[in-house]
Formats: C-alpha cells, sequence, structure tokens
C-alpha cells in the first residue's frame, strides 16, 4: 500500500468521524437517553469525557492540557510509525493497522484541542458551532462519543456471587467513529500478528 493510499484511509476516517460527531454536537442534548433508538441494542446517545478509557482524569488544573500534549506526541510517533512502514514496504496488514490507530487518535485529538473553544456547552440545550460563549479554552476541549450498544440489560440471578441481583448491562460503553477506528487497527495487530509483521510486503498481501 502506498503512502498516498495510507493517507486518504486516514482522511476518510477523519471526514466521517468529524462529521458526526458535529452533527450530534449540534442536535443532540448531552445524556438524554433514547434520543434515537435505531433497536433495543443500538441507540444513539451524545456523552462527552476527558478523553482517557472509561472517563477517567488526570487530577489537577493541568490534567487535561497533560493529557492532550501526551496525545499530540504520540500521534506524531504514529504518524512516523506509519511513513517508515510505507518506506519499508511493510506488510499492508501492518499499514492499514496503523492507518487507523493513526485516524482514530487524530479525530479525538481534534475533540481535545479545538471543540472547548469552538462549541458551548450541550447540557440542557443543543451547542452550537462557533460560539461566541466556547464551554472551555484551547486543549481543553472533550471527546464527542455517542455509539451505545446495550445488547443486554437487566438483573443478574441472585445466585451469582458478588454481582447477584444487581442491575447489569451489556455491553456499555459508548464510543464514537474514532474509537471503532482504533479497536479494529489494533484487533488486525492482534488477529493478523504474524502477517502484519511478516516483513516485505511482497511476502505478505492481502488476499
Amino acid at each position: 500500500m502506498s503512502l498516498k493510499k495510507a493517507y486518504l484511509l486516514v482522511i476518510l476516517i477523519l471526514i466521517v468521524d468529524q462529521i458526526s460527531k458535529i452533527y450530534i454536537k449540534t442536535n443532540f442534548i448531552y445524556g438524554e437517553d433514547g434520543q434515537i433508538n435505531v433497536a433495543s441494542w443500538f441507540k444513539i446517545l451524545l456523552i462527552e469525557n476527558e478523553g482517557m478509557a472509561w472517563g477517567t482524569q488526570i487530577p489537577g488544573d493541568y490534567g487535561k492540557l497533560i493529557l492532550t500534549l501526551f496525545r499530540l506526541v504520540a500521534v506524531t510517533g504514529i504518524g512516523w510509525w506509519l511513513w517508515d512502514s510505507v518506506k519499508k514496504e511493510s506488510s499492508r496488514y501492518l499499514i492499514v493497522a496503523i492507518a487507523l490507530i493513526l485516524a482514530g487518535a487524530f479525530g479525538n485529538i481534534i475533540d481535545s484541542v479545538f471543540y472547548g473553544v469552538i462549541f458551548d456547552h450541550s447540557h440542557g440545550q443543543t451547542a452550537t458551532l462557533f460560539s461566541d460563549q466556547p464551554y472551555g479554552t484551547w486543549f481543553h476541549g472533550k471527546v464527542v462519543d455517542m455509539l451505545y450498544f446495550p445488547i443486554w440489560e437487566g438483573n443478574l440471578p441472585k445466585w451469582l456471587p458478588i454481582w447477584g441481583g444487581q442491575h447489569f448491562t451489556f455491553f456499555n460503553a459508548i464510543f464514537n467513529i474514532a474509537d471503532m477506528a482504533i479497536s479494529t487497527g489494533v484487533g488486525i495487530l492482534i488477529v493478523f500478528n504474524k502477517k502484519a509483521f511478516s516483513g516485505s510486503r511482497k511476502h505478505s498481501e492481502l488476499a
């Protein structure tokens, strides 16, 4: 795979990711359940987070800034990895995986860097793009998530140890297109590990 095609893949994912986020931000109110019920197991629900897994945060006034700067450094490294892999004619599995991870990481970084200064808040209202009253500052934006797949929800059997009788949702993570790209890229590296790291693409072509 050429570097041009790899960059095209990254750009296409970024476009889809940002269009979906901007649409959700300007048409949905934060945390209102059932905004779009596509099916009993698939909903579209606007939430926002600081950009770390499971909504965790780095404490302190500079925690978010540190996280965003770290992510910028990480994306730079991933970008170099993609460039180097293409130049070395690495496996297409590896190049596609890196491109997906790069696009996903870049997509969420855009939220972190810019969203705090181009949107107002989404609590009790739909956000306004390019608002004159933004909710944050540069590098302090929140990542937009919206895809929710509560495949099963109910009370667990009482005979189960520890969690018996408790309300449980599978699967309760809410994510976005960028997260999907990162997860898919990592999945390719895990499932097709030998093909991804087998060396020249001449010896490892996609079927």
